[in-house]
């Protein structure tokens, strides 16, 4: 009997195992299964006519792989007693089925589902300065001049010590590397940014900065990465190079940069968000980092301005003028601002220079703000708006925007930051607690309030 092509067999730290070319194909491309196949998905077997030579070695946990195996058979992910959950991610996490893992456990990230998971307490009280989730469901922190760098199951690698420069943002390039930005130290020729190593803290390469082919000491602020590996930051040097720096990710070298204009700021940017189907850059300098507020959209390719909204010579009286973070919503043609009250409000990108409508819901918070300086942040992802205040994350749901629940922690103090990624979500509060809510696994309402509330359509 002839044994059909589509069937291949593994070892597997000594266990064989038998599947099919199809069940293989469920893992992806970018998976280590994906790897075996050509470019019109043909399975690359070794050249033989005896299938029994026809296997693949693989010097992995056979107990894993067979919980793995099944889970691209099934879709369902079911871990014997005798197999721990640390050793199926870190499997997982080989073969590239992190994301096959995530959705059999919890389902489709859904900002109304969330539960409280854990919470690692920090060890720098006081000098929180940024959380970014990373692709593999861990995350970084940012606290003073030293990030804390965590895996899938909250393990800490080394951390990543600056020598007392105060890191200003980190961003990740991919679920190994990270790059961090920082303050220029007077004196040392030091600051500016540096890619870094999650596993090992080893520093890859620096960014230098260029002006008249001179390379210049500056301090590195917001960053933001697009997907075609581009790196951008906000730069400040010492004789005015201020502006928005690009590097290329791959050879960490200078492709351009973007000097800011008189009367306006960009070195000084707190946030900068890549745009991909516009190709701009969002880059906002907000209050009380400056006494105005300034939001611009970036086109590299011209080199040019091609969207921008101020403050500036607003009505001192105007509480709204005060925002303290902005996110760009490419489908809704719209810039998403929030003040310190969390109101929100929009912008339409179709219309240079016009005026923020805001919402009022929050209205009855007024005067009973806390008293820790945590201001608001905003988040969009799957859809989903997000907003903190104080101790608890606000999500906003459909066309109109309308509050559909809160996200909220009994301890911790008032988020400073928060991040989504790796379908997970995480807040940095002001007591330096992690704080990890990840898709729920039940329908109970662990620190999860239901609500509802218009907001109108944009």
């Amino acid at each position: 009997m002839k044994i059909p092509k589509d069937r291949v067999r593994f070892n597997v730290g000594g266990r064989i195992f038998e599947t099919t070319s199809t069940t293989l194909a469920n893992a992806g491309r970018n998976s280590f299964f994906g790897a075996l196949f050509s470019e019109n998905w043909t399975l690359n077997q070794p050249n033989t006519d005896s299938f029994s030579n026809c296997e693949f070695f693989i010097d992995r946990n056979p107990d894993c792989f067979s919980v793995l195996l099944d889970l691209l058979r099934t879709g369902d992910l079911n871990i014997p007693p005798n197999v721990s959950e640390r050793h199926i991610y870190r499997e997982a996490s080989f073969y590239g089925l992190l994301d096959h893992v995530r959705s059999a456990k919890w389902g489709q990230f859904d900002g109304n589902r969330l539960r409280h998971s854990s919470s690692v307490t920090g060890r720098a009280p006081g000098d929180g300065t940024a959380i970014r989730a990373g692709p593999d469901g861990g995350c970084c922190v940012a606290h003073g001049s030293v990030v804390h760098v965590y895996d899938w199951i909250m393990e800490e690698h080394p951390p990543l010590n600056l020598d007392y420069q105060r890191v200003n943002d980190v961003a990740w390039v991919d679920s190994e590397n990270i790059i961090i930005s920082a303050c220029e130290r007077l004196g040392r020729g030091d600051g500016g940014m540096g890619l870094f190593s999650k596993s090992t803290g080893e520093l890859r390469y620096k960014f230098q900065v260029c002006h008249d082919n001179q390379v210049k000491s500056f301090t590195a602020g917001a960053l933001s990465t697009s997907s075609d590996y581009k790196i951008f930051s906000s730069c400040k040097g010492r004789s005015n190079e201020y502006g928005v720096g690009v590097w290329d990710q791959v050879t960490g070298k200078q492709i351009d940069f973007l000097y800011e204009s008189p009367g306006w700021s960009l070195g000084d940017a707190d946030k900068l968000q890549w745009l991909n189907g516009s190709n701009c850059l969002l880059v906002a300098t907000l209050f009380p980092r400056k006494d105005n507020c300034y939001i611009s959209m970036l086109d590299f390719r011209d080199k040019r301005m091609v969207w921008s909204w101020s403050d500036f010579g607003a009505p001192i009286t105007v509480d709204e003028k005060r925002v303290r973070d902005a996110i760009a919503m490419e489908d809704s043609n719209a810039i998403c601002v929030v003040n310190e009250y969390e109101d929100l409000g929009f912008m339409d990108l179709r219309m240079n220079g016009g005026s923020v409508r805001w919402s009022s819901r929050s209205r009855m918070m007024k005067g009973k703000l806390s008293d820790e300086p945590c201001y608001p942040k905003l988040a969009l992802h799957g859809g989903q708006l997000f907003s903190s205040m104080d101790d608890c994350i606000s999500v906003f749901c459909g066309p109109d925007w309308v509050l559909t629940s809160r996200l909220r922690q009994g301890y911790g103090g008032s988020i400073c930051d928060f991040s989504i990624g790796g379908d997970r979500l995480f807040a940095l509060h002001s007591e330096e607690n992690i704080v990890c809510y990840y898709r729920r696994e039940t329908d109970c309402p662990d620190a999860v309030e239901p609500v509802m509330g218009h907001l109108g359509s944009l």
